[in-house]
């Protein structure tokens, strides 16, 4: 099974999408019918082949209701040019993240991602979406809860762009941000994933999606 035994599945036929080609593996759990879902959704960048990237929705508990990942994108040198800056929020955001989300059959509450270029296919969803940030630390202090006093302190988060500026606020045990230009998600996300989050490491379920990835990688190359 390329994704590992996670659950049990199914794998789909790979839809073709220019030169990428989607993978899909639906899992079939007996909590499916749970409404109260997350999406988490990362890109993992690959020196040799690319881009892969990998959504993961999980239901209040934490457990696997459907995954899909994509084959490596690689952008040729021309793109890279022509691009420049703005390569990886279109890559990571509008190209991979959009095709993932879009072919998702469970509605989310919220996608997380720990990927800041990620948050750019914010502009091409009505889901919230937020940036799961590490633990914080001395140098950096945790932002307060939202609605609390002290929440809402603006950061910039991607040294190569002064005006991409991200919102920290906290959630349960965890640190999110989002984008200034929609700080609005702050409070709906706290709303929605309030009660879900309290007893979730939000940061946990990305590694998942990376060892899942490297297991579909391999059993590819044994293929």
């Amino acid at each position: 099974m390329p994704c590992g035994p996670v659950a049990r599945g199914r794998l789909v036929k790979p839809h073709n999408l220019g030169n990428r080609f989607l993978f899909s593996l639906l899992l079939r759990m007996s909590d499916i019918k749970s409404k109260a879902a997350i999406g988490f959704l990362t890109v993992i960048p690959d020196a040799e082949h690319g881009l892969f990237g990998g959504y993961l929705v999980l239901n209040r508990a934490g457990r696997p209701l459907e995954f899909h990942c994509t084959a490596p994108v690689k952008p040729n040198r021309a793109q890279e040019i022509l691009y420049g800056p703005t390569l990886e929020p279109y890559l990571f955001g509008e190209q991979i993240g959009l095709t993932l989300i879009r072919k998702a059959t469970r509605e989310v509450l919220a996608v997380c991602t720990d990927q800041q270029p990620v948050l750019a296919v914010r502009e091409f969803v009505s889901l919230p979406v937020a940036m799961v940030l590490p633990a914080h630390t001395e140098e950096e202090p945790l932002a307060a809860k939202a609605g609390e006093p002290g929440n809402g302190v603006a950061v910039r988060m991607d040294k190569a762009h002064k005006s991409n500026r991200l919102v920290t606020f906290a959630l349960g045990g965890n640190r999110l941000a989002v984008p200034a230009a929609t700080e609005s998600d702050k409070d709906l996300i706290a709303e929605r994933l309030g009660p879900i989050a309290e007893g979730l490491d939000l940061l946990e379920p990305f590694q998942r999606i990376r060892e899942a990835i490297e297991e579909a990688r391999r059993g590819g190359a044994s293929s």
